[in-house]
């Protein structure tokens, strides 16, 4: 059994529900356009197609786009040795999808950094807590529109941030610069440079007098 007709099954119970099949390098994709229904479509998954393990669950952040957010859920199999990735969407406005720790076990820790990072709720799991943010901390960095040094943030009795300036690096880049060396993630100045000077010959690294700035 391949992955692909594993999936043609999946998709098979679910008409309308489950998209289908989308094959890129290899890879099997399946769609599901209703979130509230990704634990009954799981739960299948598990006991009749053999995906009896949970490799991961990330999530994506479609900044400027409705719904705002992706959930991709990657599943594996032991048995039949195949692997299987589950896509559904969440809006910003609901933020909230019911669990899938009761399927997978393993789901309990990857919900809780998605609910961390991204600020997405999983209704029904058993201990919904922070799991690299302290309790409190109001915002959630791995969304697009959190900026790259952070954000300063003070919790009385409990923590406090400042925001962290770049000041020439590591790792500022230019998304949708003309070349490949415009995009290049390398130490700069963000308020002071351009993708236009980026690709003007400038090297590969920071020069010493950036890294001293």
């Amino acid at each position: 059994m391949t992955a692909l007709e594993l999936a043609q099954q999946l998709q098979a119970k679910f008409p309308g529900l489950v998209s289908e099949p989308l094959e890129f390098r290899g890879e099997i994709t399946l769609r599901v356009s209703a979130a509230e229904r990704v634990p009954e479509i799981c739960t299948l998954a598990k006991a009749e197609l053999g995906f009896d393990y949970l490799v991961d669950i990330t999530s994506v952040d479609n900044y400027g786009d409705d719904p705002r957010f992706t959930i991709v859920y990657h599943l594996y199999g032991y048995g039949h040795l195949c692997h299987l990735r589950l896509k559904t969407e969440v809006t910003e406005e609901k933020g909230e999808m019911p669990t899938v720790t009761g399927v997978w076990r393993t789901a309990d820790w990857h919900e809780r950094e998605i609910y961390d990072m991204m600020g997405i709720r999983f209704r029904g799991h058993p201990d919904l807590r922070r799991i690299l943010m302290w309790e409190g901390y109001p915002h959630f960095p791995l969304r697009k529109d959190f900026p790259l040094e952070g954000k300063p943030t003070d919790v009385p009795e409990v923590a406090f941030t400042n925001a962290a300036p770049l000041e020439g690096g590591p790792f500022v880049t230019f998304a949708g610069g003309k070349d490949t060396i415009a995009r290049e993630p390398r130490g700069r100045l963000p308020e002071t440079s351009s993708p236009g000077a980026e690709s003007q010959g400038h090297s590969h690294g920071p020069s010493s007098a950036e890294t001293k700035k």
